[in-house]
């Protein structure tokens, strides 16, 4: 079947209140009716996701995103016209039409046009909001290509769209604009400093929430995690490393770092090189192959996984987010 009938099918699947995976610029979402309680509940069933953390609405465009909130500030006006389509969520009050399941109950909805042709093609022939967090299991590592959604998922899902790997591989930016000031509430691409050019000075809401229900997603404690256990570590950390190796760490343990450095020198004198895994020096780079590479090195069973500290700065924000989630300080692992 072309692509062309692949969409079609899909649309039929979402209209008949099935789940349908597809692909976006960020992630592999796992999208249904926004406006079907019956087929909303089918993507927390699958993901076995809590009732408490609500869901991406996806959309075609700015005309269509006005139809499924009740207010559409100058904000989102002069942000949409920016960065849609593209990986910047916006949460709004939203239409009551929209499923209370997509929203965690809250008034307000997260909303967003993606930048991928095949989900913007599937998102206008469906011509309607489709909820879709990422498509696989709930916490764990975002799929960014349509093979991680049937290793994950299988046949739970109806139909998944293939567009290729995920060109930008982490989650969007999401930014309250319900509120009386602006606040990123997850980092994403889209910088705080490309959103000030925009609409002025705008908050950065840290804190991570893991029971109440949060205005956006992607903010527990534990998220994005690997099966295997997962620590982060900075350069200070080699001496204690040393010592937790085999003992609490295992034989097996596989070490991501931000190389050539000290640290890679060190650890390479002390492990074997197969346990070392070399990320891209630019956050761009790095974040687009996080999540693949945190699947293939569970595909090896490792003991554990240690993630070495990204650098600091704006442009790490993102990657430096999903690493916290997925990890633990390496003195935890004593």
């Amino acid at each position: 079947m072309d692509s062309r009938g692949q969409i079609e099918k899909a649309v039929e699947i979402l209209q008949a209140g099935g789940v349908v995976a597809f692909a976006t610029e960020t992630v592999y979402g796992l999208g249904a009716d926004a406006t079907n309680p019956s087929a909303v509940q089918k993507i927390f069933t699958v993901k076995g996701r809590p009732s408490t953390n609500p869901l991406i609405v996806h959309v075609a465009d700015q005309t269509i995103a006005r139809k499924w909130v009740s207010h559409w500030p100058d904000s989102a006006e002069r942000l949409a016209a920016a960065f849609w389509p593209g990986p910047l969520t916006f949460v709004l009050p939203k239409n009551p039409q929209i499923v209370p399941a997509v929203t965690a109950g809250l008034p307000t909805v997260g909303i967003r046009s993606p930048d991928h042709p095949l989900a913007l093609e599937l998102l206008r022939k469906f011509a309607g909001p489709i909820a879709a967090p990422s498509a696989n299991r709930s916490n764990r590592v975002s799929p960014t290509t349509a093979d991680h959604v049937r290793q994950e998922l299988g046949d739970e899902v109806d139909l998944i769209l293939d567009g290729g790997p995920c060109a930008i591989g982490i989650e969007s930016t999401v930014i309250d604009l319900a509120s009386p000031r602006p606040a990123i509430l997850r980092p994403g691409a889209i910088s705080r400093a490309q959103i000030e050019a925009i609409i002025g000075p705008v908050d950065f809401q840290e804190n991570f929430v893991s029971v109440d229900p949060s205005t956006s997603p992607g903010r527990q404690p534990v998220h994005y995690a690997p099966s295997a256990p997962a620590f982060r570590f900075n350069d200070s950390d080699i001496d204690k490393i040393q010592k937790l190796f085999p003992d609490q760490l295992g034989r097996t343990a596989l070490f991501l770092i931000i190389g050539p450095s000290e640290l890679e020198k060190k650890l390479r004198e002390s492990f074997d090189p197969g346990a070392i895994v070399q990320m891209p020096r630019s956050a761009a780079d790095y974040g687009r192959q996080l999540y693949s590479v945190l699947r293939q090195a569970d595909e090896r069973r490792p003991s554990s996984i240690c993630i070495q500290e990204p650098p600091a700065g704006e442009m790490w924000d993102a990657v430096r987010d999903r690493i916290h989630r997925a990890t633990r300080p390496i003195a935890q692992a004593s």
